[in-house]
C-alpha cells in the first residue's frame, strides 16, 4: 500500500511539474486529429474513389476473414510504435530536435484524425462504428504513451539547452536521464499491450462491423 502512494505521489508530482506542457502537447496533438479530418476534405472526388476503392478491397477481405497472422500484426504494431517512440525519445536527448519531436506529435494525431474522419465521411454512421472499433482498443493505450514520451522529450531537451546554451544548471543530469530510460522502458510495455489488442482484439470485432455493415 506504502508502494502504491510513492508511485501515486510521484505521478502527481511529475503532471504538477508538467501540467503546463501536458496542455500545450495534449492540445497540439488534437489539432493534428482535427487538420486530418479537414484534409479529407481537401481530397478531390477521384482520390477519394481510389481510397474508397482499396478499402472496400479491404472489407472484402475482412469480411471472409482474410487478415494477416495475428502474430505479424502484433510483429509489426510493436515495430512501429518501438521506432516512432524511439525517434522521440532520442531526440529528446539530441537537443536539437525539439521542433521534429512536435512535428512528429502532430503528424501522428493528423493520421488518426484523417483515418476517422475519412471512414465518417465515406460511409456515415457505418464509418465512425467501423473506427471505434478498428482504432479506438489500440489507441487508448497508444496514443497517452505518445503524449508523456512526448512531454518528457520537450522536458528533457529544454533543460539540455538551458545547461548547454543558458548554463542553468538545477540538478544532476545522471538521475534525470535514468528516468528517461525507464520511461522508454515502460512505454514499450504499454505498447506491447496496444498491440495485444491491434493484432488480437480488432480484426474479430472488425469482422464483426464489417459483417453488419454489409447486412
Amino acid at each position: 500500500m506504502k508502494k502504491k502512494s510513492v508511485v501515486q505521489n510521484a505521478v502527481m508530482k511529475h503532471i504538477n511539474e508538467h501540467s503546463s506542457l501536458y496542455v500545450f502537447i495534449t492540445v497540439l496533438f488534437l489539432m493534428g486529429v482535427i487538420f486530418g479530418a479537414i484534409l479529407v476534405n481537401s481530397l478531390s472526388f477521384t482520390q477519394k474513389e481510389d481510397l474508397f476503392y482499396y478499402l472496400s478491397q479491404f472489407f472484402g477481405q475482412v469480411s471472409k476473414g482474410e487478415f494477416a497472422s495475428s502474430h505479424d500484426m502484433f510483429s509489426q504494431s510493436i515495430m512501429h510504435n518501438i521506432k516512432y517512440i524511439g525517434v522521440i525519445w532520442i531526440l529528446g536527448i539530441s537537443v536539437i530536435g525539439l521542433p521534429v519531436i512536435l512535428v512528429l506529435l502532430f503528424i501522428k494525431g493528423m493520421v488518426v484524425g484523417f483515418t476517422v474522419g475519412f471512414l465518417v465521411n465515406q460511409m456515415g454512421w457505418g464509418g465512425f462504428l467501423l473506427s471505434f472499433v478498428a482504432i479506438l482498443p489500440q489507441n487508448i493505450f497508444i496514443v497517452p504513451i505518445f503524449i508523456v514520451i512526448t512531454v518528457l522529450a520537450v522536458s528533457l531537451s529544454m533543460k539540455m539547452i538551458s545547461r548547454i546554451f543558458l548554463k542553468q544548471v538545477r540538478e544532476p543530469l545522471k538521475p534525470i536521464i535514468s528516468r528517461y530510460i525507464f520511461s522508454l522502458v515502460l512505454s514499450g510495455l504499454f505498447l506491447i499491450t496496444a498491440a495485444v489488442f491491434e493484432a488480437y482484439l480488432s480484426p474479430s470485432l472488425m469482422k464483426n462491423v464489417v459483417s453488419l455493415l454489409g447486412h
